[in-house]
């Protein structure tokens, strides 16, 4: 499949991202977000980030935003990435609905970093078009898309959004249908301990990003990487991996959820484990 247009649902980070890069593509987007000014964020940033982009030999922006709509509400298309908070309801609304409204024979895709896709699928009338395609930030530069099967995801629909990635530019990588599935089952756990060792005072939040970074060759230290994802997200994929595995190991460091019940919630607040002034 083509997918000549593709419904983004959610505005935010990873949402203005995909958008960026299936529009870069050359492919047709319709971006929504119930979210009040959300998607005229969303296309601030894709502006700025195609501006960097423009000055290393990239794309026109205008060009490329050109072919990025901001819609209301849900519009048909020929594929769904949702791309909205980590929360099992809400996406599951989003997938009943566009269940409703798509045609037949498109694909419903989450960019969800832990929820079970096979229960998405389940509350749709086509669950062997349901697929999970996770995408990493930030989705302009980073290569990997991690593409997730259901149960009930047919062979068709693996092999179209695996060469949907490749056509994108990304290298897809399968995993099974488990909570966090590979990466965050790896990564949060990394950044869980980090948390512990801050709040045990092992050492200084600099220091651990430091020791990270060098001694694992790591671009971002775990406390810095949290910033960027959100302390909010974080919490929220280690909730899913806790109740969805029942390991304790998984339950989030109460230092992370201080600070997303204080609103530290890292770079889109602009404090989490650093201040990130605007």
């Amino acid at each position: 499949m083509r997918f000549e247009h593709v419904l983004v649902v959610g505005a935010g980070q990873m949402g203005a991202g995909i958008a960026q890069v299936i529009a870069a593509s050359g492919r047709r987007v319709s971006l929504h977000d119930a979210a009040p000014g959300a998607v005229e964020r969303g296309l601030d940033a894709t502006r700025r980030s195609l501006e960097k982009l423009a000055e290393k030999g990239g794309a026109d922006p205008n060009e490329v935003l050109g072919r990025i709509a901001d819609v209301d509400d849900l519009v048909t298309a020929d594929l769904l990435i949702e791309a909205v908070v980590e929360d099992s309801a809400v996406k599951e609304e989003i997938f009943r609905r566009a269940d409703e409204l798509l045609p037949p024979d498109s694909i419903l895709a989450s960019n969800t970093s832990s929820i079970p896709i096979t229960s998405l699928a389940a509350v749709t009338g086509r669950p062997e078009q349901v697929i999970g395609m996770h995408f990493f930030n930030p989705v302009p530069v980073l290569k990997l898309v991690e593409v997730i099967r259901a149960v009930q995801t047919s062979d068709e629909t693996a092999a179209a959004i695996t060469g949907l990635a490749e056509d994108l530019g990304k290298v897809p990588a399968q995993a099974s249908d488990f909570p966090g599935f590979v990466s965050n089952r790896i990564l949060m756990p990394f950044i869980n301990e980090a948390a512990y060792a801050l709040l045990e005072g092992v050492a200084e939040a600099e220091a651990i990003d430091t020791i990270a970074k060098l001694g694992f060759a790591h671009p971002l230290g775990p406390l810095a990487l949290a910033d960027l994802i959100g302390l909010d997200t974080c919490v929220a994929i280690m909730e899913v991996l806790h109740q969805g595995l029942g390991d304790p190991k998984y339950a989030p460091c109460p230092l992370l959820r201080r600070y997303v019940q204080a609103g530290r919630l890292g770079r889109k607040s602009g404090r989490g484990f650093y201040e990130y002034p605007s």
